[in-house]
């Protein structure tokens, strides 16, 4: 069964899927900073509106695994505050994917991305007793990360902003973070099937990278607090701001 769906695919295109479900694993359960490389790794090897179909499933899939491990350190509160604004974002979304053409994609991808990177840099310079926390940054954030996330599932440095300014600890981080992402991953899973950015045959694919997915989730536990984690994240940047820039290409 996995031969024969693997022969659909070439070398190049079955080694970034495999490597985009380690990456998407290890950033489930440990660093949430490589969350964007694979959107645009899959961009460069796969058509981009079926690119985006293949990671949301196994984005769903680890979801489940890092509320797993995470499901009791939610703060529902901040949850709660943010997913309405998320899910009016998603609309805008779903909207504006009906006027970028498939020729349009990469590029519109490609700026997403870069727009992000520059957003991450601020927010890591930013303290987050000057970030407000009321209701304005969550319609803001809320908005943002809604509209990314069905574009180009590239939601992560919006979310990281919006945690950030409810100062929340580590452990509480990572299961807001779990939580408000299984809920948004599985309510676009049906919105990519309608729009065909979800095949049959992709759907499939993507289930035999689950030892993949697996794998990477139990290396981001176990193997990676023993990396130098900013160095591997400066490295895991540099790589995302290059393959976002040959997107315009």
């Amino acid at each position: 069964m996995f031969w024969q769906l693997w022969s659909t695919l070439d070398w190049g295109q079955l080694s970034i899927l495999i490597l985009s479900a380690l990456l998407i694993g290890i950033n489930k359960t440990a660093v949430p900073g490589i969350g964007v490389l694979p959107v645009v790794l899959l961009a460069l090897w796969f058509e981009p509106r079926l690119s985006a179909g293949l990671q949301l499933v196994m984005l769903a899939m680890t979801d489940v695994m890092a509320v797993a491990y995470y499901r009791r350190h939610a703060d529902w509160g901040v949850v709660l505050r943010l997913l309405p604004w998320a899910v009016g974002g998603l609309a805008l979304g779903h909207f504006a994917l009906d006027w970028i053409s498939d020729d349009f994609m990469r590029p519109v991808l490609g700026g997403i991305i870069l727009f992000l990177c520059i957003l991450r840099q601020v927010y890591k310079r930013i303290s987050p007793d000057k970030i407000p926390s009321g209701n304005v940054i969550a319609g803001v954030c809320g908005l943002l990360l809604g509209f990314t996330t069905m574009v180009a599932n590239a939601a992560g440095p919006v979310a990281a902003i919006y945690f950030l300014a409810m100062k929340l600890p580590k452990d509480k981080y990572m299961g807001c973070s779990a939580w408000f992402f299984l809920l948004i991953n599985w309510t676009k899973l049906p919105v990519f099937w309608y729009q065909g950015r979800i095949t049959q045959e992709s759907f499939l694919l993507d289930l035999t990278m689950l030892p993949f997915l697996v794998l990477g989730a139990a290396a981001g536990i176990w193997l990676l607090p023993k990396i130098p984690q900013k160095l591997f994240e400066n490295i895991i940047e540099v790589l995302i701001v290059i393959t976002a820039l040959k997107l315009f290409f």
